[in-house]
């Protein structure tokens, strides 16, 4: 067993197969060792697991817990594009946008949700450049939108 795995399995982590995207774009865009990873949102089985807004319907809490779900979504992502997560040798950035109440400024306090989990999956690994933004709207009415970019080992 990875170490990479045996790090999901102590956090009680389980990757899923992720679903095919439904709209007129990829999952994964691989360019030489670079991975860009779409957009990803907090769904679990299918479902949302929190809609609406930070600073008006979600605590930062809930919304640092949408974000470590966006992660998980982007770690099965990945994991279903390598075959292996010990193939990733950095986290290159993440770009997060975070679904905001008129006066919420907290943004990098959600995205602490996804940077924190990366962190104890990859260590050192996971460690990455990233930018958190306040949007009023995204889609289906999700609290966070998280791209990736990741460097892998060929």
């Amino acid at each position: 067993m990875s170490a990479v795995q045996k790090r999901l399995d102590k956090l009680g982590i389980e990757l899923s197969k992720p679903s095919n995207p439904k709209f007129s774009y990829v999952s994964v865009n691989q360019v030489g060792n670079l991975l860009y990873l779409s957009g990803l949102d907090c769904r679990k089985n299918g479902e949302l697991i929190f809609e609406g807004k930070l600073g008006k319907d979600l605590t930062i809490e809930q919304g640092q817990e949408a974000a470590r779900q966006v992660i998980i979504n982007g770690l099965s992502v990945l994991h279903d594009y390598l075959g292996d997560l010990e193939r990733v040798s950095k986290i290159v950035k993440l770009l997060g946008f975070v679904n905001s109440a008129s006066g919420f400024v907290d943004q990098p306090y959600v995205m602490n949700g996804a940077s924190d989990l990366l962190g104890e999956v990859f260590q050192e690994k996971g460690k990455h450049a990233r930018s958190a933004i306040g949007t009023n709207e995204l889609p289906f009415n999700t609290p966070i939108e998280i791209e990736m970019i990741v460097e892998i080992d060929n």
